[in-house]
This record gives C-alpha cells, sequence and structure tokens, in this order.
C-alpha cells in the first residue's frame, strides 16, 4: 500500500475510533457505494424471487439472498479501500472491478467462514493483501488477535440492527391502521402467517430484508475495515513513517541551506588551525633566544656595592630576636577525629601538561561557539528577509490589511431592487462597469435565488441565509442547476465576506453560464 497517499490521518486509535473511521469513509464515498451496490443486488433480488415464484418457495431466495452477502461486500469494501487512499472509483469501474476482483478469498467466505463472527476485519486480509494460503492464515491470527471481539461485537450489532428495521417496516404498514380495525389487522395477519401465507407477503418480507441489508451492509463492510486499518497501523507503525517522510521532506528542502552553514563554519576553523602553528614556533623561539637585556639576579653586592658594611649591630638584633620567648614557643591543641578517616587521595593537580595542546583545544572550542553564533545570525536573517512582505509593510504602517479596511467599498450599502429588472445580465454589466462589483453580485445572486423558487418550487423564508439557499438547491430537478446555483452562492461569499472579488474574464464567464442555463437574456 502507498501510505503516503493515504486520505484519513493515521493514529493509533481505539477499536471503536477505528469503526468509527470505517463508517466516516462509508459516509463520505455513499454515492459511489450504493449506486453500485443497488446495480448488482436488484437484479439478484428480482431473479430470486422470481425463481422462488416459479418454484412455489420465498423462503429459499431469502435465504441464498442472505447467503450471499459476502459478494455483495466486496462492492463497499473496494470503493473504500480505494476512495481511503484518494482514488474513488467510478460506479463503471466497481461494476467491472466484481467480474473478477475479490473472488479468489470470497469462496471461503460463501463456504465455512461464512458464519464467522469476525468476517468483516478478516475479509480485507484475502482480498486486498492477496498471498497464498498460509501467509494468509497468519496475516488473519496477526491482525485478528486484539480485534476479533470488537469485530465479532459488530456483528452482533449489525445483526440486530437489521432486524429492528425489518420489525420497524412491518410496524410501519400497522400504523396506518385505522384503530378500531388494528385487532382485526392483527388476527388477519396472524391467520396469513399460519395458513398459506401468499406470494405479495413474501415477497414483501423479502423486500424488508433487502432493505435492512442494504442499508446497513456498507456500513458493516466500512467499520470492519476501520479495524483492519487501524491493525494494520498499529503493528506496522504507519503514523510513525508517515511523520519520518514528512520529516525527511522538510530536511531535503533545508539540505542547500545546512550545505552553506556547514561551509561559512568551516572556513574560519582552518584558518584558525593555520595561525596556530607559528604562534608556538614563535614562543619556543623566544625562550631559547638569548635576549641582550636579560634580568640580572639580585645579590647582595649588586644592592649594596663592594664596600664593607657593619654587621656586628645586625648581629646582635638578630640575636635579640631569637631570644624572644614568642619566636618558637609550641602549644599542644586537640581535636576529634573519626577513626577511619579516609585516606587523602593523591593530588594529581602536579601533573604536567602540554600547554600548546590546551591551547589549541579552547580555541578549536571558542571558533565553535563563534561559528554557532554566526550561524544563528545568518538563519535569522535569512528569515526576516523570507517574511519582509508580511512584516515589513506592517513596520511602515502601510499594511494590506489596514487599505481593505479603509476601502470605501465595504461600506457601501447593497441596494437592491425588490423587483428584478427585465434585463438582468445588462445592469448586472452596468453596475460591474460602474465601478459596484458587490453590487453587479448581489443582483446576479439575487436572481439565482429567485429561479432556484421557482425550478425547486418552494417558497424560501425572508432572510434566506446562503446555507438554506443551498439546502434548498438541493431540489432542483437539473445537476447543472444545482452546480451552477451553488458556484453563484460561492462566488457572491468571496465577495460579500472575504473581499475577494472575481477577475474581469471569470465575471464573464459566469455571465455566459448564468445566460445559457437559466435562459436570461442579454
Amino acid at each position: 500500500m502507498r501510505i503516503d497517499q493515504l486520505d484519513v490521518v493515521l493514529r493509533a486509535r481505539s477499536q471503536w475510533e477505528a469503526m468509527e473511521l470505517g463508517t466516516a469513509l462509508v459516509r463520505r464515498h455513499a454515492w459511489a457505494i450504493w449506486k453500485p451496490w443497488l446495480l448488482v443486488t436488484l437484479p439478484v433480488f428480482a431473479l430470486l424471487n422470481l425463481l422462488g415464484l416459479w418454484l412455489d418457495n420465498f423462503w429459499l431466495p431469502a435465504l441464498v439472498m442472505w447467503w450471499l452477502k459476502p459478494a455483495f461486500e466486496r462492492i463497499p469494501l473496494y470503493v473504500i479501500s480505494r476512495g481511503a487512499f484518494g482514488a474513488v472509483p467510478t460506479t463503471a469501474q466497481t461494476l467491472r472491478a466484481q467480474l473478477r476482483w475479490g473472488w479468489r478469498g470470497i469462496g471461503a467466505y460463501l463456504g465455512w467462514r461464512r458464519l464467522s463472527p469476525a468476517r468483516s476485519l478478516l475479509m480485507p486480509v484475502d482480498l486486498l493483501e492477496g498471498g497464498d494460503g498460509p501467509q494468509r492464515g497468519m496475516r488473519r491470527r496477526a491482525l485478528g488477535s486484539a480485534s476479533y471481539g470488537h469485530a465479532t461485537l459488530l456483528t452482533s450489532v449489525c445483526w440486530h440492527f437489521e432486524a429492528m428495521l425489518q420489525l420497524a417496516g412491518i410496524a410501519l404498514i400497522f400504523m396506518f391502521m385505522p384503530v378500531e380495525d388494528l385487532p382485526e389487522s392483527l388476527r388477519a395477519s396472524w391467520s396469513l402467517i399460519g395458513d398459506e401465507t401468499p406470494a405479495w407477503a413474501w415477497i414483501g418480507f423479502n423486500l424488508l430484508a433487502w432493505g435492512a441489508m442494504t442499508l446497513i451492509g456498507p456500513f458493516y463492510s466500512g467499520a470492519g475495515f476501520g479495524l483492519y486499518l487501524n491493525r494494520r497501523t498499529q503493528l506496522e507503525a504507519w503514523d510513525v513513517e508517515i511523520a519520518f517522510r514528512r520529516l525527511r521532506e522538510r530536511l531535503a528542502r533545508l539540505a542547500p541551506l545546512m550545505v552553506l552553514f556547514l561551509l561559512v563554519g568551516i572556513a574560519p576553523l582552518r584558518a584558525q588551525q593555520s595561525n596556530a602553528l607559528p604562534d608556538s614556533v614563535l614562543s619556543n623561539h623566544k625562550e631559547t633566544a638569548a635576549p641582550s637585556n636579560a634580568i640580572v639576579p639580585a645579590t647582595p653586592h649588586a644592592v649594596f656595592g663592594q664596600g664593607d658594611a657593619d654587621t656586628d649591630g645586625f648581629r646582635q638584633a638578630a640575636a635579640r630576636a631569637y631570644e624572644d620567648p614568642q619566636l618558637g614557643a609550641k602549644r599542644t591543641v586537640d581535636k576529634w577525629v573519626f577513626k577511619e578517616r579516609d585516606k587523602p587521595t593523591q593530588d594529581n593537580s602536579d601533573q604536567t601538561r602540554d600547554p600548546s595542546f590546551m591551547t589549541f583545544v579552547s580555541q578549536v572550542l571558542a571558533l565553535i561557539g563563534e561559528s554557532i553564533l554566526w550561524i544563528v545570525l545568518a538563519a535569522l536573517l535569512i528569515v526576516l528577509a523570507l517574511t519582509a512582505r508580511w512584516w515589513l509593510p506592517w513596520l511602515r504602517g502601510s499594511g494590506r490589511r489596514t487599505r481593505e479596511a479603509q476601502t470605501p467599498v465595504q461600506h457601501d450599502a447593497l441596494l437592491v431592487p425588490e423587483v428584478l429588472p427585465p434585463d438582468i445580465l445588462g445592469s448586472a454589466r452596468r453596475l460591474w462597469r460602474e465601478g459596484k462589483p458587490r453590487h453587479a453580485l448581489a443582483l446576479l445572486y439575487r436572481a439565482s435565488v429567485e429561479v432556484l423558487g421557482q425550478r425547486a418550487d418552494i417558497v424560501l423564508p425572508p432572510g434566506a441565509t446562503e446555507a438554506q439557499c443551498l439546502r434548498a438547491s438541493r431540489r432542483m430537478p437539473q445537476e447543472s442547476d444545482r452546480t451552477l446555483f451553488a458556484r453563484m452562492v460561492r462566488t457572491w461569499q468571496y465577495a460579500a465576506y472575504a473581499g475577494r472579488l472575481p477577475s474581469e474574464d471569470e465575471f464573464e464567464a459566469l455571465m455566459g453560464e448564468l445566460h445559457r442555463q437559466y435562459g436570461w437574456r442579454t
């Protein structure tokens, strides 16, 4: 699977969230699912009931129709498995795929696995992954180990939904019975069930069963596909892989900038290393050379001269100093110490180190720190340059938002007449040329709402919003009318609320489309 093309957000979900994801996919691709479903199941339903009418046995068609549900469930599974990757198949593609796709693994689900409670979870393994029998068996065990209970509960819930829908269809018939005739109707119905049931009653029951299966079956397959997709995400870490792929794309975009930063940081480092050697050589040269102005050691002869000095007085003074009792006195100090005191570790501070190597290391560290600071400064300058179109106008006080807020068109009142002019397109074109584009679009929107009321045969309430008009446009019989009305509403909303006016060519194209579709004269 090309997980980079997935159209859903992959993350570690609970089993309930996974089933909700599958039903959301069914709702998103509802038209692509139910249209081929009806085109396939309706002829099969008609043929089976005609066969039951010929055999005078109507419970057999109902049983066969129910037993063929796994074959019909290939339709929603085919659509959502493609739609989840952004490639929604058309009705013709889905119908052609039913002739050849999925038959390799469907035989087991029409045979010994027909009553499997986890059919919705295990069918995607056989129909989507392929492989031989042992491989599919291992895949079914791996995927179904943690979700088998939830798949079983899903099967039970969907079966009860179908049963309730059939009972609700039967109850709906009796809701239209008069209250006074209800007991007699119930007795007649019970007599039909007890005695020979007519053919129309059997066909009605079979039709209710087919309707319940048609409504619930795609949601059952979609919820099972959600469980299957979640289990593959958990086991194969699809969400982590997608995150790494996105990180790789971002780093690939930044690769040229990182190379530039490395080149800028390496050049000063080499220059600094080349300048370090002459300094050390020069220092060694200074140590070995004998300078002419060397410092002479201080000797008594150099200080006091060569004359005789009177040393008798000095000796007498030194003798009196030594006789002082405070000089050389001793005293005893007692203190408490631990008996098992740790021996002091040997101080290795006196070990010699190479001063030239330490100088080189400090220079390299300083250069690395300086390079990092220059890189940060360069990155900041690049970011400021790339975002200048946003912050520079704001800094100058002439931002685009301020200019748009000061545009007088935003405060111009839209005066649309209650009675539309006979020449709608001509009036709109005249307003456009007079510099009133919002007035022109308002006139076209108002006229389109009038056409909506006529073609959909409805009366809109006063002050109806655009959303109400869009919902009402679904009743227009032609698809082209609905598409054109949605385009007109979108153009008007962009102009009225976002200030995004169409260009001259877009306006003329819209006028031409309104002329062709709505028949407005020009």
